[in-house]
């Protein structure tokens, strides 16, 4: 089924549009939200929560790609749900994902709110915008969908050591770019 035809089924309130959009998007989903806990069973109460949310938010919301907005609602849910899970635990999974992106994202406490983040926001997109799609995408994959770096390894025929690299000069590329725009690391 097309994007629009779920849509339209959440603005007619049929309960078909939860099955249909699990049907296309579940395993996404459910990869994003495990990539993040690392857990089926969170992550298969995450994915739940998610389509709750998404029933909740369509009307009045109608996503332009709706891929990638049940990816940003799946991500954000996993990291709510990890951190309510792990609030005072040091735990590998996404910390690792956090850790890597320290170095060249400022972190919550030295940006002044809303204004400073969204200036943030605007930058970054900007810089992933002007990056090859390949380098794109494997940013995009392994610091928004949470894949492993073995996992993406195995995918692009290439070795782990190689896709480390590439991530690694990605991140020096953003930290670059962020300061010379004046953000603060």
């Amino acid at each position: 089924m097309e994007d629009s035809q779920i849509i339209d089924l959440y603005w007619e309130r049929d309960e078909r549009a939860i099955s249909e959009t699990d049907q296309k998007y579940g395993d996404y989903c459910r990869t994003i939200a495990n990539n993040i806990l690392t857990d089926r069973e969170e992550s298969e109460k995450c994915v739940n929560d998610v389509y709750w949310r998404v029933w909740n938010s369509i009307p009045p919301e109608r996503p332009r790609i709706l891929r990638a907005w049940l990816g940003k609602i799946t991500r954000n849910a996993a990291i709510n749900l990890w951190n309510l899970n792990h609030a005072k635990k040091r735990f590998g999974g996404m910390e690792l994902l956090l850790s890597e992106l320290d170095e060249c994202v400022p972190s919550a406490s030295s940006v002044e709110l809303e204004t400073e983040t969204s200036e943030i926001g605007k930058c970054i997109s900007a810089w992933l915008r002007s990056l090859p799609p390949d380098a794109r995408k494997l940013f995009v994959r392994r610091y928004f969908n949470g894949e492993s770096v073995r996992s993406l390894a195995q995918e692009l025929r290439i070795s782990p050591e190689k896709i480390t690299q590439k991530l690694y000069r990605l991140r020096r590329s953003l930290k670059q770019i962020l300061e010379k725009e004046g953000i603060s690391l």
